[in-house]
């Protein structure tokens, strides 16, 4: 018995030593590495180190506290533990921080083996993205706010030697257009160390709104943080506001909140460039002091879009630099960046040819035109910050006459700016409209939140590079990075802030990070998944536009039949999709070919990972009507701007989208559509549909009325029906089919008449009126 006893002890040791054997010798391989951005070098060992409630962080200074925190409030947030620090190392279970003076300022090598972390670095900063590579090679959980059970907190022996490829590594973003809170200003810095961003260029003043507190000139923040309330209209949409209206739309951030934002950011390797912007977008600012402009013309802060943007400070005044001296002797006090942004773009400087203080300037000091005088503007005030032991950075307008000695240009115009500076031997950030706009839509637009018009999906911001290839090596040394810009004329939420940024950020964080001849878009696109699932825990609002299927719709007139592609952004995308009534499950079919349509056929796709639809479905119904293929005749032909697919633009199956520019619309300016339709011969229908497009934004409108006609002479028509639509305020963009049902009936020609909106109360050129299927049934 006591020999059956023993074996039974004897098999349970065994299996116990085993399972734990098998615990420590779990294998990573790299394909479970998803550390974004991609380190510069890594070296995969055998075996894990494992976080327990005994693990120790041992420290030599107190700056390196905050470091900890770092990772240590992640592990008491979903562990349950308090990790220990220590001035001594124990013998084994922990992380220490080692000062290494032969590394680069960022840099970090970071060691793992199943004793001990070592993460050696000469900076903050570097110990900090030490760190954070710690956080992405646990597992996600790491990021829950909720205790989790049965997770195994370990991490791969590993050797990281990592480093940034660019200083400046930077996401912009306009509190003055909308305004945000200062807690998403603080969460915004927790995700740029996260992705090991260190610039947050805050846009602190524009026409719509002064958002940073002066105590020297109260009003700034009085009148200029708040303006007339027209949310409920599009941006571009919004009357003209005066001084008398009520203003109750906006805020500001006072002192007290900026230091807390700055010494957050420094905390989190962030450096904090402030934007002041000037000669142009002051609005705000005039509206609190009119002096400050030519003419001293009171004006009511803008509620929306303003162009042209001649209301600016004037530059003949000696009272005009005066003020600005003294805003930015306040803004540096509370900002220790080195560099003070001061906008200089987009400034329409007619008012400057006629201010006869402006006219004296010029005459005075010898400046040939306006751009010289904005040159005069600029390099006056890069003195001024310069004798503050700082610099001035600034759009590439600041270009415009001559640029000051020792200013940085900002390169926003694509990339030649920042060529021509380089060129000129000044520092430049490339932020190009065609990668770095994160304000522009990255998916179809019909799935998307309203944005501004460009498309710069995922894909295409990784393909960024700040350094064209054209430029000289000399040149090149001139580049300190890249910058992400988010504009918020259409964002108006914290949620819809973090949708356009993210996961995009991801995309920008490895352009200026990793060493160029390593990235790799297939590559990156399986690493980004993991991120998504830390997005997930952290309740970030990231846009899953990637995922999305999108649809290339081709139609051969000849033969009526449509041809139909379906694509993803990732790569060998696992795409599968239904028809009509089946249902979109692991059963759909597999994408492989273009699909050739014949008949109104409704198309159900997504793309799948693990056998599981991810992402918002795709749908689309690709109709085929009785007018399809058949002669259209018009009134009044559209405009050239807007033809559409020309001669069967109406009636060739193919639907316009919220892209107005997609080629599909047929569209006239300030007055109406009467089209007719020769069906060829008689034939019953019951029901005319018509698809309309409102933007009003570029002040394009729904009909007033649609109206429907049939004939079966071609002269003499009958109605048959009408849908009207009295005009409302829309600050979206919104597709709308008119449907006009009746009782059935043979006929052989349909007249559609769409009555446009004829003026708006207080607009600025025409109304138009956008249409882009007859669908005749």
């Amino acid at each position: 018995m006591n020999v059956f006893k023993n074996l039974v002890v004897l098999i349970l040791i065994v299996i116990t030593a085993s399972c734990q054997e098998k615990k420590e010798t779990k294998v990573f391989t790299k394909a479970d590495i998803a550390i974004i951005p991609k380190p510069v070098s890594l070296q995969l060992g055998n075996g894990v180190f494992e976080f327990n409630d005994q693990t120790q962080f041992v420290i030599s200074d107190a700056s390196q506290k905050e470091i900890f925190s770092t990772l240590s409030d992640k592990f008491k947030s979903a562990a349950g533990w308090t990790l220990g620090i220590s001035e001594k190392a124990p013998q084994t279970n922990f992380i220490e921080f080692v000062v290494d003076e032969n590394l680069n300022d960022e840099a970090y090598e970071l060691v793992v083996n199943s004793k001990k972390i070592t993460i050696k670095a000469k900076t903050y900063s570097g110990f900090l993205y030490g760190l954070e590579s710690i956080r992405q090679l646990l597992p996600t959980q790491i990021e829950s706010k909720d205790l989790v059970k049965n997770t195994d907190w370990i991490i791969p022996n590993l050797t990281i030697k990592d480093e940034p490829r660019f200083k400046w590594r930077g996401l912009h973003l306009d509190v003055a257009r909308h305004f945000f809170e200062k807690e998403y200003i603080l969460q915004t810095i927790d995700m740029l160390a996260m992705h090991k961003m260190n610039v947050f260029h805050f846009h602190l003043v524009d026409d719509q709104g002064w958002r940073i507190e002066i105590k020297k000139y109260p009003k700034l923040t009085e009148i200029g943080g708040f303006r007339n309330d027209q949310e409920d209209s599009h941006w571009d949409g919004r009357r003209v506001t005066t001084p008398e209206d009520d203003a109750t739309y906006g805020g500001f951030y006072t002192q007290e909140d900026i230091k807390e934002i700055v010494a957050y950011a420094q905390s989190k390797g962030v450096r904090v460039v402030p934007e002041i912007e000037m000669p142009a977008h002051v609005m705000s600012a005039i509206a609190a002091y009119p002096e400050l402009s030519c003419f001293e013309t009171p004006i009511g802060v803008p509620s929306g879009g303003v162009w042209p943007i001649t209301e600016i400070y004037c530059a003949g005044k000696e009272s005009t630099f005066e003020f600005l001296e003294n805003v930015l002797l306040e803004v540096m006090e509370l900002f220790p960046s080195e560099y003070i942004h001061v906008g200089g773009d987009e400034a329409t400087k007619t008012n400057w040819e006629k201010c006869p203080h402006c006219q004296k300037r010029m005459k005075d000091e010898g400046l040939a035109s306006v751009d010289e005088l904005q040159s005069y503007f600029i390099k006056r005030m890069e003195r001024f910050i310069a004798s503050h032991d700082r610099k001035l950075i600034g759009w590439d307008e600041i270009l415009e006459g001559g640029l000051a000695p020792e200013a940085t240009v900002m390169s926003w115009r694509g990339f030649e700016g920042g060529i021509e500076a380089a060129d000129q031997g000044h520092d430049v950030v490339m932020t190009p409209t065609s990668y770095m706009y994160f304000d522009y839509y990255q998916g179809p637009q019909n799935e998307e939140p309203l944005a501004w018009g460009g498309y710069i999906p995922l894909s295409k911001v990784y393909e960024f590079d700040p350094v064209v290839e054209t430029m000289t090596p000399e040149q090149a040394k001139h580049v300190l990075g890249g910058q992400a810009n988010v504009w918020s004329e259409q964002i108006k939420t914290a949620a819809h802030s973090q949708y356009m940024i993210y996961p995009r950020l991801a995309a920008l964080s490895e352009a200026v990070w990793s060493p160029k001849e390593s990235r790799d878009w297939d590559d990156f696109s399986k690493r980004i998944l993991t991120l998504f699932e830390r997005y997930e825990y952290l309740d970030i609002n990231y846009a899953k536009s990637a995922y999305l299927v999108m649809a290339d719709v081709q139609i051969d007139m000849d033969t009526k039949e449509a041809s139909v592609s379906l694509k993803n952004e990732f790569t060998d995308a696992d795409i599968r999709y239904s028809l009509n009534e089946d249902q979109l499950s692991d059963q759909a079919i597999k994408y492989t070919e273009p699909l050739k349509i014949d008949k109104t056929t409704t198309i159900h796709a997504s793309l799948f990972k693990e056998d599981k639809a991810v992402g918002v479905p795709f749908n689309t119904t690709v109709a085929f009507h009785k007018a399809v293929g058949k002669k259209v005749t018009f009134k009044e032909v559209y405009d050239d701007r807007y033809q559409g697919d020309g001669e069967f633009g109406m009636v060739n199956t193919l639907r316009g989208t919220k892209n107005f520019q997609d080629g599909r619309w047929q569209a006239w300016l300030g007055k109406g559509m009467e089209a007719v339709v020769d069906l060829g011969e008689e034939m019953p229908i019951h029901e005319v549909l018509v698809g309309t497009l409102e933007n009003q934004g570029p002040g394009i409108y729904f009909p007033t009325a649609v109206s429907v006609y049939v004939s079966n002479d071609g002269k003499t028509f009958k109605n048959v029906g009408v849908e009207k639509r009295a005009f409302a305020k829309n600050p979206a963009s919104d597709l709308k089919d008119f449907k006009i049902s009746f009782e059935e009936q043979s006929v052989r020609y349909v007249k559609v008449v769409a009555e446009s909106l004829e003026k708006l109360p207080g607009a600025v050129g025409g109304v138009w009126l956008f249409v882009d299927e007859i669908i005749i049934n």
